[in-house]
């Protein structure tokens, strides 16, 4: 059986489940091409971030199922997952991405709205008369 290595990411809404094996590089998300599922480049190179520092980009194929969240979200997911897969590899390969902050989750989400406001800090207009 070959190598295989399992990666799981969060961001905002968004969870991603990820695959990495040898191969030739291709990197497919929800049965679609990288850039043509995430369609910006900023987000495709974000993606590719990890592999990139590990000077791995063409030796590896991805699959990828993320739901939720938009694309934003959804990239930010995928690269924790391809981050976390690569982990598993070599104790060598977490170094480096836990140095460059790539194993940390970002936390951030979307703030609730409050009552009696128009959004989470947004107040309604105020009217002296």
């Amino acid at each position: 059986m070959e190598n295989r290595y399992f990666g799981t990411g969060r961001r905002k809404n968004a969870i991603a489940c990820v695959l990495i094996r040898p191969g030739k590089g291709q990197r497919t998300i929800n049965g679609k091409p990288l850039v043509e599922y995430l369609k910006s480049d900023v987000l495709v190179m974000d993606v590719e971030k990890p592999l990139t520092m590990l000077n791995a980009a063409d030796s590896f194929d991805i699959v990828a199922r993320v739901r939720g969240g938009g694309l934003s979200g959804q990239g930010g997911a995928v690269r924790l997952g391809i981050s976390r897969a690569l982990s598993l590899m070599s104790e060598d390969n977490r170094k480096l991405l836990r140095k460059n902050g790539l194993l940390t989750r970002d936390s951030r989400v979307v703030e609730r709205k409050k009552y009696g406001l128009a959004g989470a800090r947004r107040r309604y207009q105020f009217s002296k008369r």
